[in-house]
């Protein structure tokens, strides 16, 4: 694997923003993190075609460490409802491995709008700060179930960590933002492992690829990433309990509208 110091500092820098921000805010890194890795990997030369999919598929296995670091931060603050956690995970595992399978089918480009389309929702959900009808609660296991597959699905199409859906998902069924978040981060693994698994799988038979890549996965951008995120991701979840972060999420909801608007014109 080539560690140049000048991709390190990129990838360690791409780190620490995601993580904290993962902490932050509840939407994990994979709108900032697949972007600034699809810079990093074309310029490197990596093939125009599985830049955008390794992108997604590192971003998302950068989510198995990312997760457990910032899980347990909201953990020993009772932010997680494991209750709601046991309902989700099954249709979020089906839901990613079928995802990974989706995502290396489609052509590049294809996959590139799907992606400037999630975050350009994801802003607009930020922006519209939406409240929740008093009275109204989860579902029901097979509705939760299905809103599993669904989370799994779309957070493996574009390298997201389930948090664009399910924090929305859950505040609208009147549950406090705090634990929504908590919650969200505990979703994450199941998750990531389930999609990276299907992206080094349905990479197995790719033509010889740059150096460092493991199917779908850049390995140099998935360790140094990770490590960077899972050292701050911590502190992001404890700014979280103890500030207003709805103004940072309207500064964080242009930022996603710049982003998008890249990657529609790509």
């Amino acid at each position: 694997m080539n560690f140049e110091p000048q991709l390190i500092i990129e990838l360690t820098l791409l780190g620490l923003g995601t993580g904290f921000l993962a902490g932050l805010l509840g939407i994990g890194g994979g709108m900032l993190m697949v972007p600034l890795i699809t810079f990093i990997l074309s310029a490197k030369g990596f093939p125009a075609e599985y830049t955008i999919k390794m992108a997604v598929a590192t971003s998302l296995a950068t989510i198995l460490f990312t997760s457990i670091s910032s899980v347990r931060a909201h953990h020993r603050r009772g932010a997680v409802l494991w209750s709601v956690v046991r309902l989700l995970a099954p249709g979020i595992l089906l839901g990613s491995l079928l995802g990974a399978h989706i995502a290396v089918a489609l052509p590049g480009k294809v996959l590139n709008v799907l992606f400037a389309m999630f975050v350009t929702f994801s802003a607009t959900q930020m922006l519209l700060d939406r409240k929740p009808k008093p009275g109204r609660t989860l579902p029901g296991g097979v509705v939760m179930f299905g809103m599993g597959g669904v989370i799994g699905l779309l957070s493996a199409l574009v390298g997201a960590g389930g948090a664009f859906i399910s924090v929305p998902f859950m505040t609208w069924c009147n549950v406090k933002i705090h634990n929504a978040v908590g919650t969200s981060a505990a979703l994450g693994f199941p998750l990531a492992l389930a999609g990276t698994l299907g992206y080094i799988w349905a990479g197995r038979d790719l033509p010889p690829m740059p150096p460092g890549a493991l199917g779908y996965i850049y390995l140099p951008g998935l360790l140094i990433i990770s490590i960077a995120s899972m050292s701050i991701a911590p502190l992001g979840a404890r700014t979280a309990h103890g500030m207003d972060i709805r103004p940072l999420k309207r500064v964080n909801a242009i930022v996603l509208y710049i982003l998008a608007a890249y990657f529609f014109l790509r």
